[in-house]
């Protein structure tokens, strides 16, 4: 069974498109990324204007090269902008220090990348437990439970990533990354080492986060099938956003 088959409508309620009282949690203003090839730069994002609303999920896709990941890791904090605004609940990434802007996406932003990532010495416990640390508010055992349990990690949770499937693995690197609640989770290719099954599994995840605990995502994705999960599709094309429409 293709995972196109398994979709079910999403939750009424999170879907804030026309809501104009509704402020972004995220937006860019005539965002431009360039990076420099010897004497020649390259532009990444040409002018890109971009929102997204609490409680949203929004798959952004486009062929290789067309801006995506650039995107992603300018309105993360893990690139610099090179002109243009990025605001996250109300912050403008662009006006931020280095140090501002590493706390910002400790308290903001959570990150799920294709690679796992995980610290190989450490239990799945560990490896999500860590996250709450370098946090700075200490271990919270309620919220390690809700993320856990509605990840189906209770029983994975004394195994070490080796001892993991695929699958196991990223929802584990998951449960790391909105165990301190962000404002916003963004996934870059989430399922791109995944078998299908595993895929599903994970999409099943990031979609049940997002209608019981409201958590917005933006998932970066070449696979059209993943984008049935979440409420809005964007594409890409050249470093412009060419539409924004609701999935099907």
């Amino acid at each position: 069974m293709g995972i196109a088959a398994t979709i079910t409508e999403p939750t009424e309620g999170l879907l804030f498109q026309g809501k104009k009282s509704v402020e972004p949690i995220l937006r860019t203003e005539n965002l431009w990324k360039l990076y420099r090839a010897g004497k020649v730069e390259v532009p990444a994002l040409r002018g890109v204007n971009f929102e997204v609303l609490p409680g949203e999920s929004v798959a952004v896709m486009g062929p290789s090269g067309c801006g995506k990941s650039s995107l992603l890791y300018v309105i993360g904090g893990l690139a610099q902008a090179s002109r243009g605004k990025v605001l996250v609940d109300g912050n403008d990434l662009t006006e931020l220090s280095d140090a501002a802007r590493t706390k910002l996406r400790r308290h903001k932003i959570g990150f799920v990348f294709q690679r796992f990532n995980l610290l190989p010495t450490l239990t799945a416990k560990g490896n999500i437990a860590i996250a709450q640390f370098i946090h700075g508010d200490g271990f919270d055992p309620h919220r390690f439970d809700v993320v856990t349990q509605m990840l189906g990690l209770a029983g994975r949770l004394h195994h070490k990533p080796s001892e993991l499937s695929g699958g196991e693995q990223q929802r584990v690197a998951i449960a790391r990354a909105i165990i301190n609640e962000p404002k916003i989770l963004l996934a870059d290719e989430p399922t791109g080492n995944l078998d299908s099954k595993n895929s599903e599994i994970v999409l099943q995840m990031l979609r049940q986060l997002n209608k019981d605990l409201g958590q917005t995502i933006v998932m970066i994705t070449h696979n059209p099938e993943a984008t049935t999960y979440f409420h809005r599709v964007v594409h890409m094309r050249d470093g412009i956003i060419v539409d924004g429409v609701p999935a099907d």
